[in-house]
């Protein structure tokens, strides 16, 4: 199994991981009843890295950030870092295997995200392909800061979850996660963006060969222009500092 390693690229660190190191490493944790967060880094989230104090105090308390993002790999390739396409990880990647894992050493998995009146579709899937999966479920429509947010808190120190799912797309989710860490329970955190609306069905899901042709992002967004267009065409030029810093540093080092 490869070893994480972490460097950094465009204004950022991210580990050089597959997605079986990935769950390599939440297994570990789970056995070992360690509370961890495994976070991802793809354009969109760079450019809020760049942005917000927030999103930069989340990645701070990752212990393992994936790259979740062809052409940051293309990026990384250039730079000089040993990846491949085979170091992008995205739950659409690795959600097979992540439900296979949890059935066979019966995890107890928690989803926080999407909306309520979805929720039974997404569970009904997972069920349908992992049926002794353990899968609670919890809206991402809720009052992050009132009595909603505590009843949440408290259903999830109930029911001890191993595995905590957190799919309220960036940066809610990942706001939300580091304003309650310290009230989580012990258990490994996933940041998964859509992950539950690709599983009940109401959000196109790619064909994964598009991930591995790095066109991926161009049928998402022939798919939402209008939610993508400034996602994937107007943030990427913020980054053009952090890039040349890149450039720089490769330089230095040659």
């Amino acid at each position: 199994m490869e070893t994480p390693c972490r460097f950094s690229l465009l204004g950022a660190e991210v580990d050089r991981v597959t997605p079986a190191c990935v769950m390599e490493f939440v297994g570990r944790k789970v056995a070992a009843k360690e509370r961890a967060i495994v976070a991802n880094h793809n354009l969109h989230s760079l450019y809020l890295f760049q942005k917000r104090a927030d999103m930069r105090a989340f990645y701070e308390k990752a212990d393992l950030i994936e790259i979740d993002s062809t052409p940051m790999i293309a990026w990384a390739k250039l730079m000089g870092h040993p990846v491949s396409r085979d170091h992008r990880c995205t739950y659409l990647d690795f959600r097979e295997d992540f439900w296979a894992l949890a059935q066979t050493h019966n995890w107890r998995v928690y989803h926080v995200g999407g909306e309520a009146a979805h929720n039974d579709a997404s569970k009904a899937a997972i069920l349908g392909r992992f049926p002794k999966v353990h899968l609670d479920l919890h809206t991402g429509f809720f009052d992050m800061k009132g009595a909603d947010n505590d009843a949440l808190l408290a259903d999830l120190k109930a029911k001890r979850p191993d595995v905590l799912l957190v799919g309220m797309g960036m940066p809610r989710q990942e706001t939300w996660i580091l304003a309650n860490l310290e009230r989580l329970p012990d258990c490994v955190i996933l940041p998964v963006g859509a992950a539950f609306d690709y599983e009940a069905g109401v959000m196109y899901t790619p064909p994964r060969w598009t991930g591995q042709l790095g066109i991926e992002w161009l049928v998402r967004f022939f798919h939402e222009p209008q939610r993508l267009f400034e996602r994937y065409f107007i943030e990427p030029w913020w980054l053009i500092p952090q890039a040349l810093r890149d450039v720089w540093r490769r330089r230095s080092i040659a």
